[in-house]
């Protein structure tokens, strides 16, 4: 089951999350997943490592879609062309290792490398969002609402995640 991303600020009534824009969100999205791939190199139990690395796989398949279906395009004009499209073939790399993952488990060959790989292509890919000239701070300068734009992400999130779990 996908989290409504643990990491933020500030939190409503009902406890739910809140975030000050989508960026924030985004990286919060960010924490969750590295936080369950150091728990995946750390887990010994193969059932645990299946069940981490099936949540890693829908955290990413989540946020990957919201990316491309909301946050991506809104910004397409306030990023460089090469990192914006960078992104995209990321995520495309990622989603093929994601389908090997799920067709597979841990007592099948090189998957813990699979589960590996995934984790330093996220790396990489979190490092060239987020990084000082990286497609978030573009972003933060081209005059997008991402105020907007996060409740936006939000609300899209929450959609994505339904249609996973049904």
């Amino acid at each position: 089951m996908a989290s409504k991303s643990n990491t933020s600020r500030k939190t409503e009534a009902n406890g739910e999350p809140t975030f000050e824009d989508a960026i924030e969100l985004l990286m919060a999205d960010h924490r969750v997943v590295e936080k369950l791939f150091e728990k995946f190199e750390t887990t010994e139990d193969s059932g645990a490592k299946k069940s981490i690395a099936q949540q890693v796989c829908l955290e990413l398949m989540v946020h990957s879609t919201i990316e491309e279906e909301v946050f991506y395009p809104a910004v397409k004009h306030a990023v460089d062309d090469d990192i914006y499209n960078e992104a995209y073939v990321e995520h495309d790399g990622a989603k093929m290792m994601i389908a090997e993952i799920l067709e597979g488990g841990p007592e099948d060959d090189f998957y813990d490398a699979k589960v590996k790989v995934l984790s330093e292509m996220i790396k990489h890919h979190v490092k060239e969002e987020e990084q000082r000239d990286g497609l978030f701070a573009q972003a933060r300068k081209g005059y997008v609402d991402l105020a907007a734009l996060g409740a936006e992400l939000a609300k899209r999130k929450d959609e994505v995640i339904a249609e996973f779990q049904s």
